[in-house]
């Protein structure tokens, strides 16, 4: 695809790992000018916040101001924390400027958000945000004003159970086991992602109760207590993998149902061997495995969690925004070895 005149976009929220990575793509990409970056205080520069992009970025960091932006910007990034993410996501939409939010606040209906999360302040853009999963909105994402990018593990383990939703017995329990990198923990420090907790360690969090559950349980149109998920904090830098384990019926090719889902699924890759971690490092793809005994279905979805997982996605949902190529200026090649 041919750009004539490119779009201007912007990050708030630069100062951490997801804002990091999406201005990575967004200096080298062929159709978006980043023009705007920001942080809650400004007066630094981008390469001053992350020094690795020294020689690549060395743009000023403004404090966000929704004014300066919505001037400068058609299309927002917000990677930034939940109910912070809001504020700047009505105004912006007044403004006209499409926005794709990094944040959990209009991922989910306005009941089940306050349930796990914190009172609502912007519930008429809730009610037309679209949630970007391409494989399941992508005609509903080329007309957004507003994406609520999906969370990390919510993206593992509804792209692995999406197909085989319809062979499940019904009610029976959807179990998912997931291990995440440290990065998805944040920048902020804290006792439990301290390398001396963390090294040579392996430990769940928030089990059965986490609020990435009820992503799931929604996206997939079952109830809540349905949906058993269990995330783990393994000693790695990035990365995720979802074991995840289904009672379904049985008579069917799991692979071939899993391939013909997909087949036009440019991120979703079925692979013939257990997944891993390393395969996806750096990219936008989401591998898949499957394997069936009798009736249990076992499906390992490996994803990295900085970048399917939040700012590649994001960067593929504002391509759609705008009329472009999904795929374009996306990683597609892993960080291997």
């Amino acid at each position: 695809m041919t750009v004539n005149k490119k779009i201007n976009v912007g990050v708030v929220g630069a100062t951490g790992y997801t804002g990091l990575e999406l201005v990575k793509m967004l200096v080298k990409h062929p159709a978006f000018k980043l023009v705007y970056i920001a942080n809650s205080e400004g007066g630094t520069t981008i390469n001053e916040l992350h020094p690795s992009l020294s020689g690549v970025c060395e743009d000023e960091v403004h404090c966000a101001g929704v004014d300066t932006m919505a001037a400068a910007c058609d299309l927002i990034f917000l990677a930034l924390p939940h109910k912070t993410a809001m504020a700047y996501v009505k105004p912006l939409i007044a403004k006209g400027v499409k926005v794709v939010d990094l944040s959990a606040d209009y991922r989910l209906p306005q009941d089940i958000y306050e349930a796990f999360y914190t009172p609502h302040t912007d519930a008429q853009n809730l009610s037309h945000a679209v949630y970007g999963l391409p494989e399941l909105f992508a005609k509903e994402i080329r007309s957004a004003k507003l994406v609520a990018n999906p969370g990390c593990f919510p993206t593992s383990a509804i792209l692995g159970l999406l197909p085989f939703m319809d062979k499940r017995v019904p009610h029976t329990p959807v179990i998912v086991d997931a291990k995440t990198g440290v990065s998805g923990a944040g920048k902020k420090l804290s006792n439990t992602t301290h390398f001396v907790n963390v090294n040579d360690n392996l430990f769940a969090y928030n089990p059965l109760l986490h609020r990435h559950a009820p992503e799931i349980a929604d996206k997939l149109g079952i109830a809540f207590d349905e949906v058993n998920f269990v995330p783990h904090l393994v000693p790695i830098t990035r990365g995720m993998i979802s074991s995840i384990y289904i009672q379904v019926q049985e008579g069917f090719d799991v692979e071939k149902r899993l391939r013909e889902y997909y087949k036009d699924a440019p991120f979703v890759r079925v692979s013939k061997k257990p997944v891993t971690m390393k395969d996806v490092a750096g990219t936008n793809f989401c591998d898949i495995y499957v394997k069936q005994k009798g009736s249990l279905l076992f499906i390992a979805s490996a994803i990295d969690n900085l970048m399917r997982g939040a700012s590649s996605q994001a960067v593929v949902n504002a391509n759609l925004m705008m009329g472009l190529d999904e795929k374009m200026g996306i990683p597609d090649i892993a960080y291997v070895p």
